[in-house]
C-alpha cells in the first residue's frame, strides 16, 4: 500500500469517526441537556467538514501521483 493510499484511507476513517462522534455528542445533548456535549458535537462536526475540505485539496494536489 502506498503512502498516498494509506493517507486517503486514514482521512476517510477520520471523517467517519469525527462525524459519528459529533452526531453522538449532539444526540447526547438532547438527551442530557449538557452544553459541553453540544460544544463537543459541533466541534467534531466542524472537524469532519475540515477533513473533507482537506481531502479534496489533497486529492487535487496529488492527482498525478499513482497509488502504487
Amino acid at each position: 500500500m502506498s503512502l498516498k493510499a494509506f493517507h486517503i484511507a486514514f482521512i476517510v476513517i477520520s471523517i467517519l469517526f469525527t462525524g459519528l462522534f459529533g452526531v453522538w455528542g449532539i444526540y447526547d445533548f438532547f438527551a442530557s441537556g449538557s452544553v459541553e456535549n453540544l460544544l463537543m458535537g459541533v466541534f467534531s462536526l466542524g472537524l469532519a467538514v475540515a477533513l473533507i475540505i482537506y481531502s479534496s485539496w489533497f486529492l487535487k494536489k496529488l492527482k498525478n501521483v499513482s497509488f502504487l
